[in-house]
């Protein structure tokens, strides 16, 4: 035999008031309905929760204190899994969601602020890391969501396009090929190329340039897609990216151009990932729906 949730609401009542009949007013039920509520949550325990003394009412054991502070979290618990079912449509609770490093100072803060306005009963944790770290919190269900590149993913990963990135030659502004309408990657090759340390972006880069037979001169990494930006626009190399976020400029201010290649490379895709063998909340599904929207007004993000 098992205790109920109707048991143990009818015995704290009783411990509340100290008295059957007054528990019984206050629930709206019989004083025997309470009275054989606890002798079964009794049966069940094994022990008294109540001492009964005739014409003073009732008092809690030793026992039945330890079991009232228990039935208390029990209650609390339940009436919090009842208001996630009522809410089960609805937008509510909390949302998780994961970005790649270098995506998320221009995109995330934006979309947040949007999923703020329009649901504003979601509270948005946001996450941001390597690819490795995504993808691996993504495959955990740590997040319910990631915004990220095409690269690097778990199975069972289901993705949405947000937007779809060429490559780009990143220079100074007063760096030679800056003059050139179109850059090749055997050009490129002859300069240091600035590379982000991250194992899908600089792999990636180096196997373009192997595919046509080539290699950079020199290959510097960097730690962060910002760091790349502000050596190239000060002369230190150049760079090959997919990414281009608002404003020719790097983080310290000085100017950068982005010159497409010669060649025809492959394309990339900023992607809103989530794990398909779980169905997204409505929460996750709102987000969605202005993460798109926002890349959709923003065609400068992606290279031109």
């Amino acid at each position: 035999m098992k205790f109920t949730l109707r048991q143990l609401r009818y015995a704290l009542a009783a411990a509340k008031h100290g008295n059957l009949t007054t528990a019984a007013m206050e629930l709206h039920v019989s004083q025997p309905s309470i009275s054989a509520a606890i002798t079964e949550l009794e049966e069940v325990l094994g022990q008294s929760i109540f001492v009964r003394q005739r014409g003073l009412g009732i008092s809690l054991t030793p026992f039945g204190r330890t079991v009232m502070v228990q039935a208390r979290r029990v209650l609390a618990e339940a009436r919090t899994f009842a208001e996630i079912n009522a809410n089960a449509g609805e937008c509510v609770g909390e949302l998780v969601v994961g970005c790649f490093e270098d995506l998320a100072p221009y995109c995330l803060p934006q979309i947040v602020r949007r999923m703020q306005e329009s649901c504003p009963r979601v509270t948005v944790d946001m996450r941001e890391g390597s690819f490795d770290y995504v993808g691996k919190r993504l495959g955990e269900g740590a997040i319910e969501l990631a915004i990220t590149y095409d690269l690097g993913l778990p199975p069972n990963t289901q993705c949405t396009q947000l937007c779809e990135l060429t490559a780009q030659v990143l220079l100074s502004a007063d760096h030679p090929l800056a003059k050139e309408s179109r850059v090749s990657l055997k050009a490129l090759s002859e300069h240091t190329l600035v590379v982000t340390d991250q194992v899908h972006s600089w792999q990636h880069v180096l196997d373009l340039f192997s595919f046509y037979d080539l290699a950079p001169a020199v290959v510097h990494r960097v730690r962060t897609f910002e760091l790349q930006r502000s050596l190239v626009a000060n002369g230190f190399g150049v760079a090959l990216i997919y990414t281009r976020p608002f404003g020719d400029r790097s983080y310290d201010g000085q100017a950068l151009v982005c010159r497409p290649t010669e060649e025809k490379l492959p394309t990339h895709s900023i992607v809103l990932a989530h794990d398909q063998r779980y169905p997204l909340t409505p929460s996750a599904e709102a987000f969605k729906e202005l993460a798109v929207a926002w890349f959709a007004e923003r065609p400068s993000f992606a290279s031109e």
